[in-house]
């Protein structure tokens, strides 16, 4: 059993900065590729980011290149969202996800894929 615990989300002000954290309870967790996910208000749940086991490979939608990076510490079993230049669209529930793969360096991209989901952790951008 994988259990997700989301934490670092909060009100900041539109162009601040956030640090999500994920830490994961969870036997080689390096075998595990991690997604964030997010959730706001009214609307479906969309993807984020996707990192591989191996953290070498990592992938992001659209409108969050070049301002959020994910990234993971096998060591310590947590996966991180570092999110600048915050958006007022930004809000939204965070989600992490974990899907187990078998290639270092897969990516699992998309809902479907995970088997793991955290809690979520509400991240509020004021404009």
């Amino acid at each position: 059993q994988v259990q997700l615990v989301e934490s670092g989300g909060g009100l900041v002000q539109a162009g601040g900065s956030l640090r999500l954290s994920c830490a994961a309870s969870v036997r080689s967790f390096g075998v595990y590729g991690m997604d964030w996910f997010r959730q706001a208000p009214g609307k479906e749940r969309e993807f984020v980011a996707a990192i591989s086991p191996s953290g070498l490979r990592t992938s992001y939608t659209g409108s969050v290149k070049g301002r959020f990076t994910i990234s993971r510490d096998n060591a310590g079993d947590t996966v991180y969202l570092q999110m600048n230049s915050l958006k007022y669209e930004d809000t939204a529930v965070y989600y992490c996800a974990a899907s187990r793969l078998y290639n270092a360096y897969q990516l699992a991209d998309n809902a479907d894929a995970m088997e793991y989901w955290g809690k979520g952790t509400l991240v509020t951008v004021s404009s």
